[in-house]
């Protein structure tokens, strides 16, 4: 530092230092992030004698010295770990500092702490620049070990919690790979549609979106307010209109000038105008608009019945269809009232799409992807994984390096539920019966990747009956070129298949399962004109989460969860 700063106070000597040459400061913000200290392999130490401005919320604070000075442990989400601050009782009152969730940005220098203490490095406080404080007794989020079923009922506060903190920064790593992945692999990011007319799935489970209802109150409010004209008003406008025509006939015929005439027309269209609107009121009716007995949805929004999707597969393929690789990734919802740990009515889907690909091919890919994320995770979360490991499932390390290390296991559905009948015969007990045909349960795919293999597996291969009008049909006639990846913890993470390219066979198969053709006119088209071979899957990204960090509900891993009853914030 130059002898011109040593002369500052201490505030001004901190502005005046350039922080990027000694620690990470934040981009569009004038505080360091506690990752930067905290986060090096020396804990920081490295760093004593810095000046620097750190700011984060209380996660822990006590005065010490009979309130001569206090100890906070402060964190800002950069990472797990915290920086301890010291601040003495001469620079604020400490009872407004010390509550947990208290938000405190102070300026201070980087210390050792005493040998035989936890941290590695520690800030001792020269200004208190600002507190946002917490009263303590109504703060809902207190540092007492909460439940994570309590902490949904604080969506807006839980994300201050170690736990919640650590899924946002998995989760976002996991994001992250995702794109990383598809991208160093050449695939286009396309965003598909949110709101469509389609029903990818087939299953009916969509939620509607429409305007009919609250175009239907307005109305019924405004009908109220200004009832509609009544037949003897309507005749009475008929007759002004009239009155107003006659009266231009004999203007006309008595030649009169032309700005009378002009005067008069003008009063003969107002009033055929005010016949028209009157005409028009008088037929609205309260409730919904309907035709022929049922709602009328030319009347809606779109001019006909919209969702919200449950897949973007059916609209990325038509990318896929023209660019080859492309996959979108992005929310998705599906109306079932469910209320398991593994449902919810809004979640998140990475949907790839391969063209000039098939099963293999697909198998391939999903397998490469998973593995890319587990090594991701290990590569650039670690910190917060070993807090997962610590605090709620100690083997998610081992399993996500076994997942990224050992070869999946490929078996056909034929050869899993030989397996499964196998298992039953030597006295495994299952819920759901086993036999060919049945769609595999959550029990059943378990037992194959925990129990029988102990590793990851894809089944491939099933059933036409269970599975999408899209997926190609085998030889067999009886099966469908679709793979499922399956998991420990969480059992089925992918589902895929090699798509039907032929026109007649998937016009077939889109009648034989009981959907209409008009909708899926714009899909046939991909086949009529320039079909290609292609493939593709789509991975349910919470489950992914719940898989790496042994989370046992859904709900828990995603931000602002939606299920029957519930839609916070």
């Amino acid at each position: 530092m130059a002898e011109t700063d040593q002369a500052l106070p201490p505030s001004d000597q901190l502005a005046a230092m350039n922080l990027t040459d000694t620690v990470e400061k934040h981009a569009f913000s004038d505080r360091v992030l506690i990752r930067s200290i905290v986060g090096r392999p020396d804990g920081g130490a490295g760093l004593a004698g810095q000046r620097v401005r750190a700011g984060g919320w209380v996660k822990t604070g006590r005065e010490q010295g009979k309130g001569t000075f206090a100890f906070l442990e402060l964190n800002d989400g950069s990472c797990p770990a915290n920086l301890q601050v010291i601040v003495d009782a001469g620079l604020a009152v400490l009872s407004k500092l010390v509550a947990t969730g208290t938000c405190v940005v102070v300026d201070g220098i980087l210390k050792v702490p005493p040998e035989g203490t936890r941290q590695k490095i520690e800030l001792r406080v020269e200004k208190v620049v600002s507190v946002g404080e917490v009263d303590p007794a109504k703060y809902p989020i207190p540092k007492t070990k909460l439940t994570l079923e309590f902490l949904r009922d604080h969506l807006h506060l839980r994300a201050r919690t170690n736990t919640i903190a650590a899924i946002a920064r998995i989760r976002n790593a996991l994001a992250f790979a995702t794109h990383s992945f598809f991208q160093e692999h050449n695939f286009l990011y396309v965003h598909t549609p949110i709101l469509t007319t389609s029903d990818c799935e087939g299953a009916g489970e969509m939620f509607q979106v429409t305007t009919l209802i609250s175009e239907s109150e307005k109305l019924e409010k405004e009908l109220i307010k200004n009832p509609p004209p009544s037949e003897v008003d309507i005749e009475a406008a008929r007759q002004v209109v009239s009155e107003r025509g006659e009266a231009v006939k004999q203007l006309k015929a008595a030649k009169a000038s032309k700005s009378e005439i002009t005067a008069s027309v003008a009063e003969l269209n107002k009033a055929k105008e005010n016949l028209s609107k009157l005409e028009e009121r008088s037929k609205l009716k309260p409730g919904i608009p309907k035709k022929d007995g049922k709602i009328d949805y030319t009347q809606d929004f779109f001019a006909r019945q919209a969702f919200l999707t449950v897949s973007g597969q059916l609209q990325v393929e038509t990318y896929a269809c023209a660019v080859s690789n492309v996959y979108t990734f992005g929310p998705t919802f599906r109306a079932e009232h469910s209320h398991t740990s593994r449902h919810l009515a809004e979640f998140w889907m990475v949907e790839p799409e391969i063209a000039f690909a098939d099963l293999q091919d697909d198998m391939n890919c999903a397998e490469a992807y998973v593995k890319y994320m587990c090594n991701w995770l290990l590569d650039k979360c670690l910190d917060d994984m070993l807090f997962m490991a610590k605090s709620y499932d100690k083997g998610c390390i081992d399993r996500l390096r076994m997942v990224a290390s050992v070869p999946f296991v490929r078996i056909s559905y034929t050869e899993a539920v030989e397996l499964l009948e196998e298992a039953v015969r030597g006295g495994k007990k299952f819920e759901n019966e086993v036999k060919w045909g049945i769609d595999l349960a959550s029990e059943h795919e378990r037992y194959l990747t925990e129990v029988k293999f102990q590793k990851p597996l894809i089944v491939y291969n099933y059933p036409k009956g269970i599975k999408a009008f899209y997926m190609r049909l085998n030889d067999d006639l009886k099966t469908v070129a679709a793979m499922d990846v399956l998991v420990p913890k969480v059992g089925e993470l992918i589902g895929g298949s090699q798509r039907e390219e032929r026109y007649e066979v998937i016009r077939e198969r889109i009648l034989e399962v009981g959907l209409p053709l008009e909708p899926y006119e714009w899909y046939l088209d991909l086949r009529r004109y320039g079909t290609v071979k292609h493939c593709g899957f789509g991975l349910g990204f919470e489950r992914m989460i719940l898989f790496a960090t042994g989370i046992e509900n859904i709900r828990d891993v995603i931000p602002f969860p939606r299920y029957p009853g519930r839609a916070d914030l």
